[in-house]
């Protein structure tokens, strides 16, 4: 049982926090706290996980440092600094599955969006103009979901449902995959990136991953395609991006995720016709708070009573690496 757990948060506490403090001794720090709290803790629940602060605040002295830490997020890409990395005492766990769902469900509106130009919609309705035009379809356009864990899984299930073909895009090509069928590697990528009509990004941010999307790859994509990332900012190359956007090799985009968040006001993609933004809540709903703490509460149960703990990332690879169903 860990004898002191330390919640780092941000503005509002989790829900369920007396069930927490009924199974272990909690004490709550803010991002400046932190430095102060955490050395000699026996476990970390990081409630914010997209912040410096936790690898600022790691204790020098790897005696100090806590031998578990449970990231409130499916992305853990914050956490992978060398001295957590390396220790092997530290067991890193996340929110994988909470997420799943409720991004599929924002990506299918995101493409629907884009090809029926409902921002253009709402600028009409704004102005009080009457501008009937046809508008895309979707069904049997092509997509490719690059990242094929449990939510680029989630997104395919449910883009296959509205009946657009879908294939995905992972370390390991293979063509009997249930959700992708077929799963392209790096070498017939660029054959699929010629193509798809969509590029939907969900992969996680690792060193392997890190400006994936560039400048070579974006001249790649189908003239006319749309590029959706709801996966980490750094996976693309935004100054490449913002060139590709401006000569109108792709029709748009509709970006959840960004190298600097809240994306600069300067950033030309702010202004950019076809261009859709949303402040990092592709995954966010009403619910996300309390199943949040309901993985938390079972991996915490079941570290207490020396169960193997659920979502146990490769802190090398920088996810949870599923057997059954290979990235």
């Amino acid at each position: 049982m860990p004898d002191r757990l330390v919640v780092l948060y941000r503005g509002n506490r989790p829900p369920a926090t007396a069930l927490i403090e009924g199974l272990t001794d909690t004490v709550y720090a803010t991002e400046e706290e932190l430095p102060y709290l955490l050395p000699g803790a026996d476990a970390l629940l990081a409630w914010v996980t997209i912040t410096p602060a936790i690898r600022e605040a790691w204790p020098d002295n790897p005696e100090k440092a806590p031998r578990w830490v449970h990231a409130a997020s499916a992305g853990v890409d914050s956490f992978l600094f060398p001295a957590l990395v390396d220790d092997p005492g530290v067991v890193l766990t996340n929110a994988r599955g909470v997420y799943d769902q409720p991004t599929a469900e924002y990506v299918l509106g995101l493409i629907l969006a884009l090809a029926k130009d409902f921002p253009g919609t709402w600028e009409h309705q704004q102005r009080r103009e009457w501008r009937p035009r046809p508008s895309d379809g979707i069904t049997g356009r092509a997509v490719l979901v690059w990242g094929t864990g449990p939510i680029g899984r989630a997104i395919a299930r449910l883009l296959r449902a509205v009946g657009m073909r879908v294939c995905g895009a992972g370390r390991k090509a293979r063509t009997d995959d249930p959700d992708f069928g077929t799963v392209h590697g790096a070498t017939t990528l660029r054959s699929a990136l010629t193509e798809a009509d969509y590029v939907v990004l969900a992969a996680p941010l690792t060193q392997d991953t890190r400006g994936m999307v560039d400048a070579p790859v974006l001249a790649a994509m189908k003239p006319g395609a749309r590029l959706v990332n709801v996966g980490r900012g750094g996976l693309v190359d935004e100054e490449a991006l913002i060139d590709h956007l401006a000569a109108g090799r792709l029709a748009g985009a509709a970006l959840d995720v960004f190298v600097q968040e809240p994306l600069p006001a300067e950033s030309p993609l702010w202004d950019m016709p076809g261009v859709m933004i949303s402040p990092h809540t592709a995954g966010e709903t009403t619910s996300e708070r309390e199943a949040l703490v309901e993985v938390f509460l079972d991996n915490l149960t079941r570290h207490i009573e020396g169960r193997p703990l659920r979502n146990v990332v490769d802190k090398r690879r920088g996810y949870v690496v599923d057997e059954t169903h290979p990235a």
